[in-house]
């Protein structure tokens, strides 16, 4: 997967997160998974039609994303993932890809997104059509959030 694709999903995930949790998200080593792949508890999972094609994932523990949802409504605490705090998390998702979508028609790569899927659950596997993810690590403090991104041309 070249690069020119990667680093839009990586940026915009790093900006959005910052800025709409307020938390300090800092970008790990990206690594290769094959497909199935597994993701934490909750998962946002959008398609990508056009250019490239995929799916983005983005996958994180409960606590991580109540703490999530707590930074998104200015810090009021969340404690349970009822109807509004997985709006927000789905909101999150559509933001980071929406994002990405605009970096990458500004490199010339046009895509469109279907709307988030959000998934809660244990031991939940993603199957791709054989294709390996990218997957990157996003942390901030204890808080670790994998942003995993399945694209061919």
């Amino acid at each position: 997967m070249k690069a020119k694709y990667v680093n839009p999903f990586i940026k915009a995930s790093k900006d959005i997160l910052n800025q709409t949790t307020k938390m300090d998200f800092e970008v790990g080593k990206p690594y290769l998974k094959s497909s199935p792949c597994s993701g934490d508890k909750v998962i946002i999972l959008i398609g990508i039609t056009g250019d490239i094609k995929g799916q983005a994932m983005i996958s994180t523990g409960e606590n991580v994303a109540l703490n999530i949802v707590s930074g998104m409504m200015g810090g009021m605490a969340v404690t349970e993932l009822d109807e509004m705090s997985k709006s927000a998390l789905s909101e999150l998702g559509n933001m980071i890809l929406g994002n990405t979508a605009t970096l990458l028609y500004n490199s010339g790569v046009k895509i469109d997104i279907t709307p988030p899927t959000l998934l809660v659950g244990d031991k939940v596997f993603i199957s791709t059509d054989q294709m390996q993810a990218i997957c990157v690590p996003l942390q901030s403090n204890d808080d670790k959030v994998e942003l995993n991104i399945f694209v061919k041309e």
